[in-house]
């Protein structure tokens, strides 16, 4: 018997899940890390602090492995994107805090070289936009203001290059192209970093990880660490393409959402490089290894969605638990006429907004909890259609079935929404973990663990599907009042 370990680093905890060839989970640990908030905007991981829930997740499951006599066939990696860490070679320590993909200290620094006419060439190089999410600007300011010194020991790159880097003892410096397209500074249509990019965000590109195909051998573990040496690190993805991949969304077209701290909606555009969409993201889904296509994919990023329910929880204390919050929401009949606009941080696709912030509209003494449950659940929907109204007018595709997962998807009431507001189908995975088994699944194609995409697509497994069943007026008029209360929220800051 024998399964791969997928190590899921996230915003808030670290998981390593075992996976067994059937596609099961056969074991879990998770940790969960501190999140650093030095003032409003800023967002800060301790990189040490991260590696050591790596480290103590990886032994407690493959402790328990031993005891049963089961094999690690290999080793994957998904991860929080776009998040920068800076590290020495020679002490193998962080030289700052991790600046956060929610962090939004960069935005002045973005607006500038908007302003200077450079979002057209970041576009036609990147496929992203000019704003604070991305790496290339908090590497900037790391090298900056952060006071960390370029030099030969320098080593920049996004929490995946991190635990690479701990696993194989400090001998692999590298990352793949889905995790490299969200920094920044990853020419598309090359598959390269790029060097203008570079120069215009002044990163080292000596400091930048090596780039290697998603699916495939990265290294193998170190005498060390928390695993038995020479077990192969085999497949790395950033977490919302491992989660395409953990969908088994194989082929242009195929589209997932996944409801997380943000959502993040990807959908699958297959070999050919897309042109720019307003609005939306151009992504790297993957590059599998022996193959010389790369996977695109257009991207809608919404930044708070399951932190939203955080909110209600720790902000307000509207609840106890974020497991409560769908029953308050569906103790209501409707939201009462009350809208949220969670742009905690700003908004992201299609709006790319970071001076919005978040905004309550339609109160009355009426209003109760029930109903900014109800508004809370039902913006994580109408943000979704947002980016689906993007995709389908600028990116030419229509999107007739969106297979979701994530930890808000337990919410029926949030699917059922989903759907009336789509006019399409919605399918909730039976398995909850695709980031992790993206992963799996990457590392194990890697070392032949399955043997191709078409044995994987038939390991996937629904567990329900959700059709339309409101009036279409209805629907489209609560829509519109979406859109008038996200207008409300935007431009509200004037120093971010």
């Amino acid at each position: 018997m024998a399964v791969v370990l997928a190590i899921d680093a996230g915003t808030t905890s670290v998981r390593t899940l075992a996976i067994d060839v059937e596609g099961r989970v056969v074991d879990l640990a998770q940790r969960e890390f501190t999140q650093h908030f030095p003032r409003p905007g800023l967002v800060e991981h301790d990189a040490t602090e991260i590696w050591n829930a790596v480290s103590h997740t990886l032994s407690e499951v493959a402790t328990r492995l031993d005891e049963s006599a089961t094999a690690i066939a290999a080793v994957g990696i998904t991860n929080q994107r776009e998040t920068i860490v800076a590290w020495d070679s020679d002490t193998g320590l962080p030289r700052h805090r991790a600046i956060v993909w929610q962090d939004r200290r960069t935005t002045t620094l973005c607006e500038a070289l908007h302003a200077d006419g450079h979002l057209e060439n970041v576009r036609r190089i990147t496929g992203l936009v000019l704003d604070p999410y991305f790496s290339a600007s908090k590497i900037q300011w790391l090298l900056t203001d952060g006071g960390v010194e370029t030099d030969s020991a320098l080593r920049l790159g996004t929490v995946d290059s991190w635990i690479l880097w701990n696993l194989t003892g400090g001998s692999v410096h590298a990352t793949e192209p889905s995790n490299a397209s969200r920094t920044m500074l990853y020419d598309l249509a090359s598959g390269t970093w790029s060097e203008e990019m570079c120069s215009l965000f002044d990163v080292p590109v000596g400091a930048l990880p090596e780039l290697r195909p998603t699916s495939g051998r990265f290294g193998v573990t170190a005498d060390a660490g928390p695993l038995p040496a020479g077990i192969p690190v085999s497949g790395i993805a950033g977490d919302q393409q491992a989660a395409l991949f953990g969908q088994a969304c194989f082929e242009p077209g195929d589209a997932k959402n996944t409801y997380g701290t943000g959502s993040f909606l990807l959908a699958n555009m297959g070999a050919l490089l897309p042109e720019p969409v307003d609005g939306l993201l151009t992504t790297v889904a993957w590059q599998l290894a022996g193959s010389e296509a790369t996977t695109y994919a257009l991207e809608g990023s919404i930044f708070a969605t399951g932190a939203t329910i955080q909110w209600l929880r720790d902000g307000l204390g509207l609840v106890d638990s974020a497991s409560e919050v769908g029953a308050l929401a569906e103790s209501v009949a409707d939201n009462g006429g009350v809208y949220m606009v969670p742009a905690f941080a700003g908004l992201g696709s299609p709006w790319w907004d970071p001076r919005a912030r978040g905004t309550i509209v339609g109160l009355t003494r009426g209003s109760g909890r029930g109903h900014l449950a109800r508004a809370a659940v039902e913006a994580m929907a109408f943000q979704t259609r947002d980016v689906v109204e993007a995709i389908h007018r600028d990116g030419g595709l229509a999107i007739t079935e969106l297979r979701v997962d994530g930890g808000a998807s337990v919410m029926d009431l949030l699917l059922e929404t989903q759907a009336d507001l789509l006019g399409v189908s919605v399918t909730r995975s039976a398995v909850q973990e695709t980031t992790a088994m993206g992963a799996a699944w990457l590392a194990g194609l890697g070392e032949d663990f399955w043997s191709s995409t078409s044995e994987l697509s038939d390991l996937w497994r629904s567990d329900r599907t959700f059709q339309p069943t409101t009036d279409r007026a209805q629907v489209e008029a609560s829509y519109t009042r979406w859109l008038d209360a996200v207008q409300r929220s935007r431009s509200w800051e004037t120093d971010a």
